[in-house]
């Protein structure tokens, strides 16, 4: 976090894929594989004044996935679904578009923006 930085404070939006962790030479690394989602535009969307974030993907079209430490995580997000003309779906994974919530709490509100 950065607070300098103008918007998330340089903060990156993620979804953990899975938690584990490894024994390598003497020591336990704690890990999660994740998902990366990317920005949209730089400034917030100006009817609902969030960020709007969209999953990552690589230029030859494949998920945007990493192996970070869990020290790397620095707070939960909450997203909410963009909902387009369809009113129901039965998971999260199928939209395309998310808000970031700042109202979901005291401490998301400071951080992030």
């Amino acid at each position: 976090m950065n607070p300098e930085l103008e918007g998330m404070q340089g903060l990156d939006v993620a979804h953990v894929l899975c938690f584990f962790s490894f024994f390598f030479r003497g020591s336990t690394f704690p890990c999660a594989v994740i998902h990366w989602f990317d920005t949209v535009g730089d400034p917030t969307d100006e009817d609902t004044g969030l960020w709007v974030v969209h999953p990552g993907f690589a230029p030859n079209h494949s998920p945007n996935i990493s192996i970070i430490h869990i020290d790397s995580i620095y707070c939960a997000a909450h997203l909410i679904p963009v909902y387009g003309t369809h009113f129901f779906h039965y998971s999260y994974d199928s939209f395309r578009f998310y808000y970031v919530n700042k109202y979901a709490d005291h401490h998301a509100f400071k951080i992030a923006f």
